[in-house]
C-alpha cells in the first residue's frame, strides 16, 4: 500500500490540540524544537488560550509542532516509506521537514522567523483575507478585479472553496462583488494579514537572505510547491521556491491533483484538525483519505497504512 503525507497549516490551530500527546515519545520533538529556538513551547499546543494561538507566530509554532509530533510517531506504523508530501502553506515547511529537506532545528527556526517576516509585513501593509464559498476561480478574480484598491486570489484550495487577499479596502469591495455575481456566502478569516500576496514582497526577500545560509538536501520521497503545484526531488532549488511561496497564492487544488499523481493508496493528513481530508474529498473523492492527529488515531492508521 502506498502512502501520500499532507500537512495542515496556519488555521487548524486550537487550544490544547497536542496536550493528548505530552506523556509520548513523540513529545520529544517538542523539547528539540525548544532546545533549537531557546524558548518554551509546549505551552503553545497544551494550554495555550485562544487568544495567544491568534497570533501568527505562536499560531504557526502550534501547527508545526503538533504535525511534527504526529509524525514522529506515525512513521514506524507506516509500511513503506511515503511516495510524495505535501502540505498547505505553513504545512510545506512541515513536508520538507518531514522529508529531511530541512533538518528539524533548522526547519523550526525557519518557522519561526518566516512568521515574524510575515508578521511584520502584515503591520506595515495592514491586510485581511475572506473566504469565498460555492465560488469559482473566475468569480474571485471579478471580485477581485472590481475592488478599487488591491486584491488577489491567495489560495485556490478546492472547488467551491477558494480564498481571497488585501486591502481591507480592497476586500471589503471583492466582498460587495462577490455577492452580486452568486457567491454564496463570504467569511472571514481570523488571520492577521493578507498572506500569500504581493503585500507580502518584502517577507519574500527577506526570507531569501535568510535561506542563503540554510542547509538544504534532496528529500526522501518528492515534496509539491504550493505555488506551481510541482513535485520537487532536488534540495537546493527550495530556497527560492521557500521566499517565493510566501507572496504567491496557495494552488492547493493543483497540489492535490499532482500528489494523486503518484497514485497513493491512502491520503494521510498528519496534523491536528480535518481540514485537508475535506478538501481532499471534494477534489480527490476516489482516494481515501484519513486524519492522524492524536495517539488513538495510530491504531486505526495501521489497517490502512
Amino acid at each position: 500500500m502506498s502512502v501520500a503525507i499532507i500537512f495542515p497549516g496556519q488555521g487548524t490551530q486550537q487550544a490544547g490540540m497536542g496536550a493528548s500527546w505530552r506523556e509520548h515519545a513523540a513529545w520529544s520533538v517538542v523539547e528539540r524544537a525548544e532546545d533549537a529556538l531557546g524558548e518554551p513551547l509546549g505551552h503553545l499546543i497544551t494550554d495555550a488560550p485562544p487568544e495567544t494561538l491568534s497570533r501568527t507566530r505562536e499560531a504557526q509554532l502550534a501547527v508545526l509542532l503538533t504535525s511534527l509530533m504526529v509524525w514522529e510517531a506515525l512513521q514506524p506504523q507506516l509500511e513503506a516509506p511515503p511516495v510524495v508530501f505535501a502540505g498547505h502553506s505553513l504545512g510545506q515547511v512541515t513536508a520538507l521537514i518531514a522529508a529531511r529537506a530541512l533538518s528539524l532545528d533548522d526547519g523550526v527556526r525557519f518557522a519561526a522567523r518566516r512568521a515574524e517576516l510575515t508578521q511584520r509585513e502584515a503591520d506595515t501593509h495592514p491586510g485581511r483575507m475572506a473566504a469565498l464559498l460555492g465560488a469559482t476561480t473566475e468569480q474571485a478574480g471579478d471580485a477581485c478585479a472590481a475592488a478599487p484598491d488591491a486584491c488577489w486570489l491567495a489560495n485556490d484550495n478546492a472547488p467551491g472553496q477558494v480564498v481571497i487577499a488585501g486591502t481591507p479596502a480592497g476586500i471589503d469591495a471583492a466582498a460587495e462583488r462577490a455577492r452580486e455575481v452568486g457567491v454564496r456566502r463570504v467569511t472571514p478569516l481570523n488571520v492577521g494579514g493578507a498572506f500569500h500576496t504581493p503585500l507580502m514582497r518584502g517577507a519574500s526577500a527577506a526570507l531569501a537572505t535568510e535561506l542563503a545560509t540554510v542547509t538544504m538536501a534532496a528529500p526522501v520521497a518528492p515534496v509539491v510547491s504550493n505555488a506551481d503545484a510541482v513535485a520537487y526531488a532536488d534540495g537546493d532549488g527550495w530556497r527560492e521556491r521557500l521566499a517565493v511561496h510566501v507572496s504567491a497564492p496557495v494552488q492547493w487544488r493543483a497540489s492535490q491533483a499532482s500528489v494523486a499523481a503518484y497514485g497513493p493508496s491512502v491520503l494521510l493528513e498528519v496534523g491536528h484538525g480535518s481540514m485537508l481530508a475535506a478538501l481532499a474529498k471534494r477534489t480527490l473523492p476516489d482516494v481515501p483519505v484519513w486524519g492522524v492527529a492524536s495517539p488513538d488515531d495510530l491504531v486505526a492508521v495501521r489497517e490502512v497504512a
